[in-house]
């Protein structure tokens, strides 16, 4: 018999791995502001199909096509239709430029 011993695994969180990484997310038209805030992530759909952004992405540029954005944020998740737009991710930055 050997002396083999099961792992021992913390399952206790700490503050660190607790908080999630933001974004910040901004969703705006000419005349209006739909979303202004920071966000877990967001989903849209392009012409190679649906995608998710999430903090930490590269830098990234995309036509949208007509979909349902949806975003991930600390008060729960929102949802936001669109009939097409222009997102922009750069350095923890989302912005999607609606009715261009």
């Amino acid at each position: 018999m050997s002396d083999v011993k099961s792992p021992v695994v913390d399952t206790s969180e700490s503050p660190s791995r607790k908080k999630k990484l933001t974004m910040h997310i901004k969703i705006h038209s000419p005349f209006k502001t739909y979303f202004n805030e920071d966000a877990y992530s967001i989903s849209a759909l392009n012409n190679t199909g649906p995608f998710d952004i999430l903090p930490k992405h590269h830098n990234f540029m995309t036509l949208l096509n007509p979909c349902e954005l949806v975003i991930d944020r600390l008060g729960g998740p929102i949802r936001i239709r669109i009939a097409r737009g222009i997102m922009r991710v750069k350095q923890d930055e989302v912005v999607v430029f609606l009715d261009v």
